[in-house]
């Protein structure tokens, strides 16, 4: 068994005996090398004991399997983040999971190992150890980016649960997200983050070719900035003037009617469509000057998002600036106008949103009709060109 007990001597004992299978390491632990692998397997103040449990664990571990008396007793924090992040990037190999939602994880593990330390041993924290923890998380973030963190620190736990690398899950105790009443004062403090019909209208009179047209997809069918990054040539009929592009987030299918503005708008851009610059992004509708989509991610898990920044540069213009409100507004817009028409699963469909898991509804539900579709994105549009247009 690893132990993280080490010894204030300095002179290595010698073996009990010379047949004694393991060795003085200079941590203070009777260790060995099994399978090139280092295992510790107690203190040097007691070597009988060392070799019992060198014993029991023996054939398990020359057969490459992990004892279970070594699984809850002996896992450091560093090790069971360095195997989560090892089960996360091959979900991410395999196309389950994006570069970047594994760089949201790194960085996860790496606050949890900065603030207990690698050679924490995991089935020794205690309720006691996380209340400041979250005291340090909560500086510098707001109650929904904290609960997020807090939530994604919990995973990793229950991870290591159900994988069995500890006997019993880990007690948390007030290491919680952020309550809802807290979350619901800090959204007020900000205020509403849609937009309203003029300032739409404000965007569009003076947005460029491809931001105007990301902008018409933002409130006619509620795209966000990867959406309209990763639209291809194929998943938009401009002839029938509809769309069917699954949301990139959650591969939830979507479909939605198109405006006339919207696929004259379509249009223009894909008739001065440059080449693109690698064959992966041949078939984007939007591409850079430089021929590269415009949300890109990295091999690192980073990202530049030229929609966000050039929506921004937007708003300056149009004296439009406010703090937490950016392009993803346009789809907090499109939700709460097309909420009004009534029929919130058609607005559900539109928004590529994922049933909540007890929604029965959903599950038997197989089609939603055009119809029902083309009466929220008609409502949204009435909104838009009201005449006086609503403050």
């Amino acid at each position: 068994m690893r132990d993280s007990t080490s010894s204030n001597t300095t002179v290595k004992p010698t073996k009990p005996y010379p047949d004694f299978p393991l060795y003085a390491h200079a941590s203070g632990r009777w260790a060995k090398k099994i399978r090139q692998k280092l295992y510790y397997f107690g203190p040097w103040r007691d070597p009988r004991a060392a070799l019992e449990l060198y014993l029991d664990q023996r054939d398990d571990l020359y057969a490459g399997r992990t004892p279970r008396s070594l699984q809850d007793s002996s896992l450091l924090l560093g090790e069971l983040c360095a195997r989560y992040l090892l089960a996360k990037t091959a979900l991410v190999e395999n196309g389950e999971l994006s570069r970047r939602t594994l760089r949201n994880y790194t960085k996860t593990c790496d606050s949890m190992v900065e603030f207990f330390g690698p050679r924490r041993v995991v089935h020794e924290m205690r309720p006691s150890d996380f209340g400041p923890f979250r005291i340090s998380l909560s500086r510098g973030r707001g109650p929904v980016t904290l609960g997020n963190t807090i939530q994604k620190i919990r995973s990793v736990f229950k991870w290591a649960y159900d994988e069995g690398l500890i006997d019993n899950p880990v007690r948390f105790g007030g290491f919680k997200k952020p309550s809802t009443r807290t979350v619901r004062k800090e959204q007020a403090r900000f205020g509403r983050r849609d937009f309203s019909a003029d300032q739409v209208q404000s965007f569009l009179s003076h947005a460029p070719d491809q931001l105007k047209a990301m902008i018409l997809l933002g409130v006619n069918c509620g795209f966000g900035q990867t959406d309209c990054s990763s639209l291809v040539m194929d998943a938009v009929d401009l002839e029938r003037g509809w769309h069917t592009f699954g949301r990139p987030k959650t591969g939830i299918p979507r479909r939605c009617p198109l405006w006339p503005e919207t696929i004259e708008a379509l249009r223009d851009v894909i008739s001065r469509r440059g080449d693109a610059k690698s064959t992966e992004d041949a078939d984007c509708v939007f591409l850079t000057k430089y021929g590269q989509r415009w949300v890109r991610v990295y091999e690192k898990g980073t990202h530049d998002d030229a929609v966000a920044k050039e929506f921004k540069k937007l708003q300056q213009q149009c004296d439009l600036v406010r703090a937490r409100v950016g392009f993803y507004s346009l789809r907090r817009t499109f939700e709460t106008v097309g909420g009004n028409c009534r029929d919130q699963v058609a607005v559900d469909f539109l928004m590529g949103h994922a049933p909540g898991a007890n929604d029965m509804a959903a599950v038997y539900r197989q089609d939603i009709s055009d119809d029902r579709l083309l009466g929220v994105t008609n409502h949204i549009h009435a909104w838009l060109h009201a005449e006086p247009a609503s403050k």
